[in-house]
């Protein structure tokens, strides 16, 4: 399907996929540290590192050349995930937790807690879902 919400949801849809993300955010690397972070199954995790890894997400890198250990590291299409994370973290602490959820993001200088992501007009005026249009883009096909 010719959608970017599809074509995104094909690489990172997965729950364990965006929880691998969600650590490697935060700062994980390790294969052990993913594992034992997210209580997912080895074989799932080994399939969704993989994943990531093939989509560009993120690379595999030796620890030491003269052993077999790898750690994980986001590359910079990985990074770039980093406002879709904040705003299902804002979402489930307002939609799902009332409020006030379970993780706060905080400006690593002031201490205080981020502003809630907004949609903003290349001036900067935030813009609701009513003043949006959505247009074909030059990738567009005919039959999406």
């Amino acid at each position: 399907m010719n959608c970017p919400v599809a074509q995104t949801l094909e690489q990172i849809g997965d729950w364990w996929t965006l929880l691998i993300i969600r650590d490697a955010l935060n700062g994980v690397k390790t294969f052990t540290e993913f594992q034992e972070r997210t209580g997912i199954a080895k074989n799932i995790l080994t399939e969704r590192l993989g994943t990531l890894v093939e989509n560009g997400i993120m690379v595999r890198e030796k620890t030491r050349p003269e052993v077999n250990r790898y750690h994980y590291r986001l590359t910079a299409k990985g990074e770039a995930l980093l406002p879709i994370l904040i705003a299902i973290i804002q979402w489930g602490d307002q939609w799902v937790y009332g409020g006030e959820g379970p993780l706060r993001i905080v400006d690593a200088k002031s201490k205080e807690t981020i502003r809630p992501l907004t949609i903003q007009a290349a001036d900067g005026r935030p813009l609701s879902r009513a003043e949006l249009r959505f247009h074909p883009g030059s990738a567009a096909t005919t039959t999406a």
